[in-house]
């Protein structure tokens, strides 16, 4: 990305206090300011046009050297950001004690400099900030050896040894833990649920790991954490959602029980709560679902978590499991009511979205156009899944897509598209199974059944006892833990069962939900 894209990223990310803040900072300097110009002048534009910019000021002498009050602007308002900050940032106020000790130590301040390091001692010890409390031994350390120097050395050297000890452990421990997060984040964000023989070994590995399996090793608040959320990401991706909740609850806990780690991460406790949906509607408990919701988007009223990209985390968690209650209950107009402000907000955060995130909201999309029998919109939604495989990123909903997008061309009755795209669809589990030494059992039996209805539709055969056939097989297969999760995608059963019936899918889902609670 060039560099003026990325001043004018920058602008258009600022909130209006953030704003407000730069140009107070600008108002304290005098003389002529050619860089708030420049500020007003992108500020304005809807798109970077550099050419304009040039044209605007052509009678102006900076104008000549654009490239540098460009990158003096972006500087400043880093710097405006770091200030505006700097009083609810944990890191920025440690960052600045450290500053300030330097400075003080440098003017041979000793006294003053070994005052600010206690307090900032006692700020990083209370939030966990191993680094800087690491950091904050070695001035100790060097304020130890000016003491001996003069002749007041009054305290105990292996006590302080001891303490850089007990840091550096806890460090190492945190260190480790974050590792493993990063490994089981990795098969989670690429896939989703575990399927194959290669996910097995990483995610087996991680649960057999001495700092995982049984007794809880974590030495901080942070690290514990750390801890239960990797044990709950490797519960999501086994299917368990029983013990997945059990850590998440775990995790969220610890936070709520240690308010200064909320406000140091604030996303990893909005991601630990947003986990707890899993449960919620995997239980059909839609009232707890609904209440954490709410809680959820409370937040953003709270101190540090005005953030933008907490915002759009919130917006993106609540959003989403809003609409797949809907569309697991059957209620496709409220879901429908909520796609055109999703689409509205989501190009209002414009590529601060994650890819994943796009992702995720074309298939809920696609799932609830077709259960309001709109089958062309649900198509279209459904081929910008398909054609958007960046980086194989969540293979499971690109692969499920698959089998979802031969449904809807049945729907709406392309049959003479049918046999080329199972044909497509079965090359494409084929090519993946033998890649991941992994067969899958469901895939291969329902991509089997659509070659039966393809033939039957063009022989003008009876499609009804295929129907029960596949139903059949199909619930036995979806007992195994490792294939029910295709029922996180799609209600196939469901849909096959509205074939048998002669019945709109979507109607007979909320029949079905009504049924369940006696309705």
């Amino acid at each position: 990305m060039k560099p003026s894209h990325e001043l004018f990223r920058l602008i258009k990310s600022l909130s209006k206090s953030e704003k407000r803040f730069f140009k107070l900072m600008s108002s304290l300097q005098s003389g002529e300011k050619n860089y708030i110009k420049l500020f007003h002048s992108i500020e304005k534009q809807n798109e970077y046009n550099e050419d304009a910019i040039k044209h605007q000021f052509r009678e102006e002498t900076f104008i000549k050297h654009l490239p540098s009050e460009k990158n003096h602007l972006y500087k400043l308002i880093l710097k405006s950001l770091r200030s505006f900050y700097s009083e609810n940032s944990v890191s920025a106020i440690l960052a600045e004690h450290i500053q300030s000790i330097e400075i003080l130590y440098n003017k041979a301040l000793y006294s003053e400099c070994s005052k600010l390091v206690i307090k900032a001692k006692k700020t990083a010890e209370s939030h966990e900030r191993f680094y800087y409390l690491f950091e904050l031994m070695k001035w100790e350390k060097m304020l130890l050896e000016e003491e001996f120097q003069s002749g007041k050395f009054d305290r105990d050297l292996n006590k302080l040894i001891k303490a850089e000890q007990w840091v550096i452990k806890r460090l190492r421990n945190l260190a480790e833990y974050q590792i493993l997060y990063s490994k089981i984040n990795y098969v989670f964000r690429q896939g989703g649920y575990v399927r194959n023989e290669q996910e097995w070994e990483i995610v087996n590995e991680i649960q057999s790991h001495e700092l995982i399996k049984g007794k809880n090793t974590a030495l901080s608040k942070r690290a514990a954490a750390t801890c239960y959320y990797v044990k709950g990401l490797c519960a999501i991706t086994n299917n368990d959602v029983e013990d997945s909740f059990e850590n998440f609850s775990k995790v969220v806990h610890i936070f709520e029980e240690n308010p200064n780690l909320i406000q140091d991460i604030p996303k990893q406790y909005i991601k630990s709560l947003g986990n707890l949906f899993y449960y919620y509607i995997g239980n059909d408990d839609y009232e707890k679902l609904f209440e954490l919701i709410e809680k959820m988007r409370a937040l953003k009223t709270k101190l540090g978590f005005n953030r933008i990209d907490i915002e759009i985390r919130i917006f993106i968690s609540t959003t989403y499991f809003e609409m797949l209650a809907y569309e697991r209950r059957g209620e496709y107009e409220k879901a429908l009511g909520m796609i055109s402000p999703l689409k509205s907000k989501l190009q209002e955060f414009g590529d601060k979205v994650t890819k994943e995130d796009e992702i995720v909201f074309g298939h809920i999309i696609a799932n609830i156009y077709f259960g309001a029998k709109q089958y062309r919109e649900a198509l279209r939604q459904l081929n910008v899944v398909l054609n958007d495989n960046e980086n194989n990123l969540r293979q499971d909903i690109y692969s499920f897509s698959k089998l979802f997008n031969l449904i809807i061309h049945y729907e709406i009755g392309n049959y003479d598209l049918l046999d080329y795209l199972i044909k497509s669809t079965e090359r494409y589990f084929n090519k993946r199974s033998k890649v991941l030494k992994y067969g899958y059992e469901f895939e291969a039996s329902f991509i089997s059944y659509f070659k039966k209805l393809s033939k039957a539709l063009k022989q003008g055969s009876r499609t009804s006892q295929i129907f029960k056939d596949m139903k059949e097989e199909l619930a036995i297969l979806l007992r195994k833990r490792n294939e029910r999760v295709a029922l996180e995608y799609f209600d196939y059963l469901t849909w096959i069962d509205a074939q048998i019936e002669s019945t709109p899918y979507g109607e007979l889902k909320k029949l079905y939900y009504n049924s369940s609670l006696g309705k």
